[in-house]
């Protein structure tokens, strides 16, 4: 009673990044509460699936395994949850931002009336005071809003479970102990679901492959509106061919038509955390540093000295993005085998 859940996703028998980046931020927290970390896992054939969770600090993985679980449908994962949650009343509950937790979140809050913050790029533990009453303990739901103009932190003192769904890649992913010994329940699906939970079954399923790998790539080639036009933009794609590199983008590049959306960083985009960030042309707002701050180590190219993101930037390259980069291509296949 009143643990920290994390509902984590599943395909083909592996757990999501994003749910493995919770199962780890979920430790962190359950251990500021003093409660228990406990994961619900539900889908098909998951016999070793604990192997991949419990290694996060798990206390408590509760199994819920049927054919008919997977791939996923909304109502038969609504009512487990709904059931689960009625027995065990967590405190908290943490979901990914997907398109699975966007469907899903919503659906279970709103059966349980305890509210839904989207899309946070942070989560803490702190306390609120309103008119009279001092409420210690509560979750910080933290998320950009208007755009990401302003970060909002958004508290529900009176409603539980505090509910939240979580961005990929905002959370760092760090496993415990790989013999962290946990508690793995196997529920009895038939007691959570009815028959018509099952009236949407899935004939085919197409899944389409990320157009890019910027979450896992070790480089990656940055541009922003200073590149000047969607021409100079192909620079990028050329030094990171060179260096088997990945190319992202700010917002303002993105909003001028240099770049696809997809490949956006920032507090609205992506976030990465490569060991080599090429930034190009890019001022360094405080949106997009959010999403790359954390780089190990960071290269700036700007005819602006003065440019915020010099500050946070382990190396400055002071000249235009149009004649710096053809210099460190022709220099890259010069000196590399």
């Amino acid at each position: 009673m009143n643990n920290l859940f994390v509902y984590c996703e599943i395909e083909e028998r592996q757990i999501a990044e994003v749910s493995l980046e919770l199962l780890t931020k979920g430790r962190k927290l359950a251990d500021e509460l003093n409660c228990k970390l406990e994961a619900v896992v539900i889908g098909h054939d998951l016999d070793q699936i604990n192997t991949q969770v419990l290694p996060y600090g798990v206390d408590v993985l509760h199994i819920f395994d049927h054919e008919d679980l997977y791939p996923y449908t909304t109502l038969p994962h609504a009512s487990v949850l709904i059931k689960l949650f009625k027995e065990e009343r967590p405190q908290i509950c943490l979901m990914g931002a997907t398109v699975i937790g966007r469907d899903l979140g919503p659906r279970v809050s709103s059966a349980l009336r305890s509210g839904l913050t989207a899309d946070c790029t942070a989560l803490e533990i702190g306390s609120h005071k309103e008119r009279d009453k001092t409420y210690e303990d509560l979750l910080y739901q933290i998320r950009p809003a208007f755009g990401g103009n302003i970060v909002a932190t958004i508290v529900n003192p009176e409603c539980r479970p505090q509910m939240a769904t979580v961005r990929e890649g905002v959370m760092k992913k760090e496993i415990l102990d790989p013999g962290y010994k946990g508690i793995v329940i196997r529920h009895n699906v038939q007691e959570y679901v009815s028959d018509s939970d099952f009236v949407v079954k899935v004939i085919d399923r197409h899944i389409e492959k990320s157009k890019n790998k910027l979450n896992s790539a070790s480089i990656i080639i940055s541009g922003g509106y200073g590149v000047g036009s969607k021409e100079n933009f192909q620079l990028l794609y050329d030094l990171a061919a060179v260096l088997n590199a990945e190319v992202g983008a700010s917002r303002a590049a993105v909003d001028a038509g240099f770049c696809e959306h997809d490949r956006q960083i920032g507090q609205t985009g992506l976030t990465v955390r490569p060991k080599l960030y090429i930034a190009c042309g890019i001022s360094g707002q405080i949106q997009h540093l959010a999403g790359m701050q954390e780089s190990a180590i960071i290269i700036s190219i700007n005819n602006d000295r003065c440019a915020p993101i010099n500050n946070i930037a382990d190396y400055v390259v002071a000249g235009r993005v149009e004649d710096v980069i053809p210099k460190m291509i022709q220099y890259y296949k010069k000196n590399t085998k």
